[in-house]
């Protein structure tokens, strides 16, 4: 099975490049280290890419930009591809603001370049788009809240194993990084149910991992605890530090795509994450992450919360469980912290 994946030098990407090399398949990735130029030199992600390159002996990496129409044409005309994992993506809340074109280009028409490239050339290719739960925007907030010493939790029962994929996505702020994702989100699904082709749309929360170039404006928790370790300063902003988030381990996050890509559903949206028991307010997570490194954090808080940020979400995973029983979460968000801090541990040491 030949995979194409974006973005396969970033966090999801490079998961999936190791993840479907280790099962015998070929992979070519399509990245050109876009994260350097929205992120600074903080987010670069050649070494990633070059451990990849190194590890992973059925890897070929091509340096193409998504937006490049022709090129990605040219990618699906030569190559069989099989699976399709659409990962690259402008991330950011706050840069959508100050690059809107730029947002808007990569998340909205980078996607229909790849979903017209595949239905032109590979009709019957297994095509998984990787959005996000800001598509959303800040519907969850308009939801009955109780505040509790640490959190914010759902206070209606219909909410107690979190947001479903039936939450609805209008009359919401969503700012422009939701609104460009929520475009490429509709298309990919639009390409399943219209065309027929196998796209399956899975609204992500916070994936995480190790191997994620965390910086301030994205990628939280591994950022906290670079922080940490390294003895930086860290802005809450918003919420006393109160707002919860659901972890889901990127390895979790592609064993679930396997699943998909086994027995794929034409149009059909999954919410991903780590769930309740993965949940935690950024509060929370800075006790976790000193406990964990036996550092205490230099925390500043900032009152203004960023706009169409989430007061409390948590993925109800109940859907996608229900259509693929075999898929096992392997890691609680407990793990995930110590191995983000023992990988971080071990690169200082290397340096």
């Amino acid at each position: 099975m030949l995979t194409l994946v974006t973005g396969s030098s970033g966090l999801i990407g490079s998961e999936a490049v190791a993840f479907f090399d280790a099962k015998g398949f070929d992979v070519v990735g399509v990245d050109n280290n876009m994260r350097r130029d929205l992120f600074g030199p903080k987010g670069d992600t050649t070494l990633n890419r070059q451990r990849l390159e190194r590890e992973c002996k059925r890897f070929t990496h091509r340096t193409i930009d998504i937006r490049d129409r022709e090129a990605i044409d040219k990618v699906f005309r030569e190559l069989p591809i099989e699976l399709v994992i659409h990962s690259a993506a402008q991330p950011s809340h706050d840069l959508a603001a100050s690059r809107p074109f730029d947002d808007f280009e990569i998340n909205a028409m980078g996607t229909l370049n790849l979903l017209e490239a595949t239905r032109r050339h590979r009709p019957d290719a297994v095509f998984i788009h990787v959005s996000t739960n800001k598509v959303y925007g800040d519907g969850p907030n308009h939801l009955a809240l109780s505040e509790l010493p640490t959190r914010y939790d759902f206070a209606d029962p219909a909410f107690a194993q979190g947001i479903d994929e039936t939450f609805s996505i209008d009359r919401t702020t969503h700012s422009l990084f939701g609104a460009s994702k929520a475009a490429g989100d509709l298309m990919a699904q639009e390409y399943g149910r219209y065309f027929g082709m196998k796209t399956g749309v899975f609204r992500g929360g916070c994936l995480t991992g190790p191997q994620h170039a965390g910086v301030e404006l994205h990628g939280f928790l591994n950022y906290l605890v670079h922080c940490a370790m390294n003895d930086r300063p860290y802005t809450v902003f918003g919420y006393k530090g109160k707002q919860v988030r659901d972890q889901i381990h990127c390895h979790d996050v592609i064993s679930a795509f396997w699943e998909f890509a086994q027995s794929p559903r034409a149009g059909e949206v999954y919410n991903l994450g780590g769930g309740k028991a993965n949940a935690a307010s950024l509060m929370e997570c800075v006790e976790m992450v000193a406990a964990a490194t036996g550092k205490r954090l230099q925390t500043t808080y900032d009152p203004r919360n960023r706009a169409g940020d989430h007061i409390c979400y948590y993925t109800d995973m109940a859907k996608f469980r229900a259509h693929y029983p075999s898929w096992r979460q392997a890691f609680s968000l407990d793990a995930i912290i110590r191995q983000m801090c023992d990988c971080t541990a071990a690169r200082r040491e290397v340096a």
